[in-house]
């Protein structure tokens, strides 16, 4: 189970869009074109289409995987620009705080 209220969970977000047909495998994948090699326990995962109106959370929490995936029916994610290709920023504030913030 995905723990949100942990202060030791942390949020990276990819930056460069991805294909969004693609699951576990595909995703950890993208995870080791930016220098990833191994899913941490202590991070989730963020991922988002060109269109930035679908989104996908991969975390690992050291028995498996989990992927959640939203798709909005109108609008799109507030993403922040992609400069390079390997890009990806660390979301400075806890979990729980981001959830807030997004809602």
């Amino acid at each position: 189970m995905i723990n949100l209220s942990s202060s030791a969970l942390k949020i990276r977000v990819l930056l460069p869009p991805v294909d969004m047909c693609i699951s576990f495998d595909g995703l950890t994948d993208v995870l080791r074109e930016f220098s990833i090699a191994n899913l941490n326990a202590q991070f989730l995962y963020a991922f988002s289409n060109k269109r930035r109106n679908r989104v996908k959370l991969l975390y690992f929490d050291r028995t498996g995987i989990y992927v959640v995936a939203k798709k909005l029916e109108e609008g799109t994610f507030s993403w922040p620009p992609t400069e390079k290709k390997n890009e990806q920023i660390q979301m400075p504030t806890s979990v729980s705080e981001s959830v807030t913030t997004m809602s």
